[in-house]
């Protein structure tokens, strides 16, 4: 990571800005962009009425909407092969962190050739990448806000995390509307993968005064909001506190980094087909209570249950990092999953296998507790036996 991350140069917010696209885009001094997306965002227009804003300001447009969820280094080189030898000026990814993070991987290797494992750390991007607008369609991975891409190595699907500070959006379009359309499931997933960087960044050993801020501001955004998108989808209001909050959790990631609990989700993810934020959100419960037994950790979630007046100001770190667990809890009972993996398909049987590759995940290094392959066995066991039932 750069020492001071910068947040993307202009964050453009509110409902139907999307329509402004086109004229936010021209404003780059391009006049040839193409557009990265995915089948779902096709399907539900979101794509046309972009594509439409981008004609509309006299931009010439091609596009690539095939990435699929969980990006590998196949669905960048198939972008990178449609994308070809146009002339292209500006990439915008459109959709969830998938399409975002594919576009980030297509200017690597527009401007730099080779493959995705070439670039995986920080700064090794060749050459100059392309410009890049991030239009996020859910409000959870914070990709906008961030230099990395996360991408999967085709076969393994384990995670490279690619990051130059070239890769951090020029223009990031937050629009709450195209969130909307979402079904619940994807509100509840988008809403526990930014409710798990929130909590994560707020701990880990890069934390700073920076992350600090901005996770808290996150958390409290969550809290208040998760809940009311998930039981009323079409307040408005709310879907926008949402997407703010992700932007935040997301900022929080470029100076803090994350922790065990998305070192969990990647194997249960590629094993077991568990989504990605239902996966942080469920591994969230037993990685608090791990870390918590350290006392300092303990007090940063203490002062985070404080600030979102989950518990008293003058309480003990003790009772507030109760409240956090208690909040946690009932978060991921709103949110329709319950608290047990194993009523999701993953049998306590299966944490031997999964550990190991928690292990080897990029963010376990960053976790405020040392956590080894042996401790994440017992992490996975008490994440599908801390619950009797989906929604108890």
């Amino acid at each position: 990571m750069d020492s001071v991350p910068r947040p993307p140069h202009r964050i453009v917010l509110g409902p139907g800005v999307v329509d402004r696209l086109g004229r936010l885009v021209a404003e780059l001094e391009v006049e040839r962009v193409f557009v990265v997306t995915d089948p779902g965002i096709v399907a539900a227009g979101h794509c046309e009425r972009a594509e439409d804003a981008l004609g509309a300001a006299g931009l010439e447009v091609r596009r690539f909407d095939g990435v699929r969820e969980n990006p590998t280094s196949l669905d960048v080189d198939r972008c990178v092969e449609a994308l070809g030898s146009w002339d292209a000026q500006a990439l915008i990814g459109l959709g969830g962190g998938s399409s975002i993070d594919a576009a980030k991987g297509c200017a690597f290797l527009q401007a730099g050739g080779g493959s995705m494992a070439d670039y995986d750390g920080h700064g090794k991007a060749r050459g100059t990448l392309l410009p890049i607008v991030a239009v996020p369609t859910t409000a959870g991975t914070g990709t906008e806000m961030q230099s990395f891409a996360l991408i999967g190595e085709e076969g393994t699907h384990s995670k490279m995390a690619c990051g130059d500070a070239q890769a951090l959006p020029t223009l990031a379009v937050l629009d709450p509307l195209l969130t909307v359309t979402q079904p619940r499931f994807v509100t509840a997933c988008t809403g526990l993968d930014a409710l798990g960087h929130a909590v994560e960044t707020a701990v880990t050993r890069d934390r700073n005064a920076t992350s600090a801020h901005f996770s808290s501001l996150a958390f409290e955004l969550i809290v208040e909001h998760l809940p009311r998108v998930l039981e009323c989808p079409d307040d408005v209001d709310a879907r926008t506190q949402m997407m703010i909050a992700a932007a935040w959790a997301g900022y929080a990631i470029e100076h803090s980094m994350l922790g065990a609990a998305h070192s969990m989700a990647n194997p249960l993810t590629a094993r077991f087909g568990v989504a990605h934020g239902q996966a942080v959100g469920m591994s969230l419960l037993p990685v608090v209570r791990y870390n918590a037994s350290d006392p300092e950790a303990a007090r940063l979630y203490a002062d985070l249950a404080r600030g979102a007046a989950l518990a008293a100001s003058d309480s003990s770190d003790s009772d507030a990092v109760d409240a956090l667990v208690a909040c946690l809890e009932d978060l991921l009972r709103v949110s329709g999953f319950g608290l047990s993996l194993a009523a999701h398909g993953v049998p306590a049987s299966a944490a031997e296998a999964l550990a190991p590759e928690a292990a080897q995940q990029w963010t376990a290094q960053f976790n405020p507790r040392a956590v080894s392959a042996e401790s994440f066995v017992e992490l996975f066991r008490t994440a599908c036996s801390q619950g009797d039932e989906v929604g108890q």
